[in-house]
C-alpha cells in the first residue's frame, strides 16, 4: 500500500509542486490538498492520510494548532512541519505540538520523498540540525517541567540510558555500538520507551527527555 499524503498549504504553487513530486513516486500518493489550518484538520478526518505535510504559517489556523488539533484527535496520523527558513521561531513549538519533525521548503525531490518515508515509518531520526535547535530552545526555557520529569521514574535504567542516547540524535545503530548491545536490542527499548511515555515518535521521545532535564545542554 502506497503512503498516504495530505498536503496543506496556503500557496497553491507549493501545494501542486509537491503533489507532482510525490506522485511521482511508486510508494507514495497524494491523497488530498488543503489550503488552511482548519481545513487540514478537516481533510485528516476525511481523508484518513498517513502523513500530513503542514505548513506552519496558514491564514485562519496555523501550522502548529492545526498539528495540535490533529494529535488530539487521536488520528494515526504523522506530521511533517513545512518550513520556508531553516531558523523558524515555530519550529520548536510544532515539535512541542505533536509534529514528528520539520522540512525546508526548497527541500529536493529526494529529500522530500525520503523525509515522508522515514516518518511514515515512525522510526524518524532527529538531523543534528533539530537536535541543536532543541538544545538551544531548552536553554532559553530554563528549568526542567516538573511534571514531565516524573514520569522519568516508570523507565528502567537501560531505557533511561537509551533515551538519552535518542536525544543526541544518535541512531538505533548508533546507539547500539555505544552501549554495546545488538540493534534490535535497542529497538525493543525504543518501542517501550515510547509505549511507557505515551510517545508517538522519536522526535516526541527527544523533546521529553530535554523538558524531564534528562538531558541538559552543554553549560546549562
Amino acid at each position: 500500500m502506497p503512503i498516504r499524503v495530505l498536503i496543506a498549504d496556503d500557496q497553491m504553487m507549493v501545494r501542486q509542486g509537491f503533489t507532482v513530486l510525490l506522485n511521482a513516486e511508486p510508494d507514495i500518493e497524494v491523497v488530498g490538498q488543503a489550503v488552511d489550518g482548519v481545513d487540514a484538520v478537516a481533510k485528516v478526518a476525511e481523508l484518513a492520510p498517513d502523513v500530513v505535510l503542514m505548513d506552519i504559517r496558514m491564514p485562519e489556523l496555523s501550522g502548529i494548532e492545526a498539528t495540535r488539533r490533529v494529535v488530539a484527535s487521536g488520528a494515526p496520523v504523522k506530521v511533517l512541519v513545512l518550513t520556508t527558513f531553516d531558523l523558524d521561531e515555530y519550529v520548536y513549538e510544532a515539535l512541542r505540538a505533536g509534529a514528528s519533525g520539520f522540512l525546508l521548503k526548497d527541500a529536493s525531490a529526494d529529500q522530500l520523498a525520503e523525509a515522508v518515508r522515514v516518518v511514515a515509518a515512525g522510526d524518524a531520526l532527529l538531523a543534528p540540525g533539530i537536535t541543536r535547535r532543541l538544545i538551544t530552545e531548552f536553554a532559553r526555557l530554563g528549568a526542567p517541567r516538573a511534571p514531565t520529569k516524573g514520569r522519568l521514574a516508570g523507565l528502567t535504567e537501560r531505557e533511561t540510558e537509551v533515551l538519552a542516547l535518542i536525544a543526541q540524535g544518535l541512531s538505533n545503530a548508533e546507539i547500539a555500538a555505544q552501549l554495546v548491545v545488538a540493534e534490535q536490542t535497542v529497538k525493543t527499548h525504543v518501542g517501550r520507551i515510547l509505549v511507557k511515555l505515551a510517545l508517538r515518535d522519536r522526535t516526541q521521545a527527544a523533546v521529553f527527555a530535554y523538558e524531564s532535564g534528562l538531558v541538559r545542554p552543554v553549560g546549562y
